[in-house]
């Protein structure tokens, strides 16, 4: 057996004449980051939908038109599969905690137990009953408590929200604890709930991931929108879907850069290790800010550093961002730790995060200045575009998560419980392996389930619109496929 050091991730690939097996640690790492980058798709489709879900539904109670009937009914369908795809993906995670990371468990269990409590029986439950009003109530209940029914629901998904964050925010800044022997092994304590629950980067963490799924969301809806408009000009119901996108996008696209600039300040300032794997910054001192950053060779792909990538930047602004104003500041550089994350998938990551944060702004502009002028539905290249950008919001989340969960490496705890030492000890390479290969192929299975409900549901909206699937206007199904692909 050879092993094979692996520059990315800093673990090791065991090589044999029959298999390629994974370390422990690494097949652990790789099989929950996984499992929760497709739950989180699902997660942040059910927080950025609430609004548009709220909306509609009022509308359509108290205005009683046919578009916001249809609006509502569409996007609490939608609504209802991502909840079922959410609830399927989500609770395999819970059962990874001991078969994967039982150390992590058993050391941390007092602390997460309780909010993982509170998110299945105070926020699933109150989404799980009111949406059950939403899909089969309307002609069973009043008015008024449709509408809050329709609040609930949202209410329910950005509760789970809240809960789930409240684990991982005290996972990257733990505070409320102390450190007690028990059975031999050293444990967190919950000593007092309220900093535990609400540690200095919770309320950092949750704006900035609730405003993250309205935003991928609010892309898919305007997408979807456009394709609609696209096929039939004259639809009331997806232009009114479409200019409501466009106007929450231009609110939450630039808050999401203000409230980023600020949130990247605490990172700064609770984990200079992270912020320095952002930037690539190894050496201590003053550190310029990469606008934009290209690989010279391949090895710059894996371990991004000044020497070997052609860089666009501002000197000493990373410093002054760092700090809050002081360019001189000097930012701490990975040369000073012994044991680093995996500095080109955070690299990468943040840029990608970045750089699709300001293409969101840019549409969000584009799109109010040809609503302002009444354009918005005659402009085919906007609408191509929007239908383009659909799932790039979601790729935004993805991409952040990632720099989020990667960049606190090789902490699972921060400053607390390393990840190595929360991995299951008996645990084989053969077998995290294997089920990691396992779960890949059942979630790709099941995204690709849920790509044939949205078609599905598309299909049926345009059948409901009086749009052929074989449209004789000369116009094709969409810019980019041809024929009856």
């Amino acid at each position: 057996m050879i092993p094979i050091p692996d520059p990315v991730f800093g673990s090791v690939v065991q090589f044999t004449q029959t298999s390629i097996l994974l370390s422990p640690e690494l097949a652990s790492r790789a099989q929950f980051g996984w499992t929760i980058s497709v739950h989180i798709l699902f997660a942040a489709l059910s927080i950025g939908l609430a609004p548009f879900i709220v909306y509609f539904t009022w509308k359509d109670v108290t205005s009683d038109e046919e578009s916001y009937t249809r609006l509502r009914e569409f996007w609490i369908k939608v609504f209802a599969v991502g909840f079922v795809m959410g609830t399927v993906t989500g609770i395999p995670m819970s059962f990874q905690f001991g078969t994967n990371f039982p150390q992590f468990a058993e050391a941390a269990g007092e602390m997460i137990g309780g909010p993982l409590a509170f998110e299945a029986k105070m926020a699933f439950f109150l989404e799980a009953v009111f949406l059950g009003v939403l899909l089969f109530g309307r002609e069973r209940v009043s008015d008024r408590t449709y509408i809050l029914s329709s609040v609930l629901t949202g209410a329910g998904a950005w509760l789970s929200g809240f809960w789930i964050l409240v684990v991982n925010a005290w996972m990257q800044t733990p505070r409320g604890f102390e450190l007690v022997q028990r059975n031999g092994m050293e444990i967190a304590k919950l000593t007092d709930p309220m900093a535990a629950f609400f540690t200095p980067r919770m309320p950092w963490m949750y704006v900035h991931m609730m405003n993250a799924s309205v935003i991928a969301v609010t892309l898919a809806v305007a997408g979807i929108a456009a394709y609609m408009i696209w096929r039939n000009r004259e639809s009331k119901a997806w232009n009114t879907a479409l200019r409501m996108a466009v106007v929450l996008l231009l609110i939450s696209a630039p808050l999401q850069a203000i409230h980023g600039d600020a949130y990247g300040r605490h990172v700064a300032e609770t984990q200079e290790q992270k912020f320095a794997a952002m930037e690539a910054h190894y050496d201590s001192g003053q550190a310029d800010l990469h606008l934009i950053a290209i690989p010279k060779s391949f090895d710059a792909l894996t371990d991004p550093r000044t020497d070997n990538l052609f860089t666009i930047s501002i000197p000493a602004l990373g410093s002054f961002l760092a700090s809050g104003g002081d360019f001189s500041a000097e930012v701490t550089g990975l040369h000073e730790y012994d044991d680093n994350p995996p500095v080109a998938l955070v690299f990468w990551s943040f840029r990608a995060m970045v750089g699709l944060g300001f293409l969101f702004i840019g549409l969000a502009l584009w799109g109010g200045n040809l609503l302002r002028q009444g354009k918005l539905r005659e402009s085919t290249r906007y609408l191509q575009t929007m239908m383009l950008a659909s799932p790039l919001g979601f790729v935004a989340l993805l991409t952040g998560w990632y720099v989020t969960e990667i960049g606190r490496q090789p902490w699972v705890i921060q400053d607390v419980l390393k990840t190595n030492d929360a991995v299951s000890t008996t645990l084989t390479g053969a077998e995290a392996t294997g089920t990691l290969v396992a779960f890949v192929v059942l979630y790709i299975a099941l995204l690709t389930a849920f790509g044939f409900v949205l078609k599905w549901m598309i299909e049926g909206e345009l059948e409901r619109m009086g749009v052929r699937e074989k449209d004789r206007s000369g116009r094709p199904r969409m810019p980019w496929v041809k024929g009856d692909d």
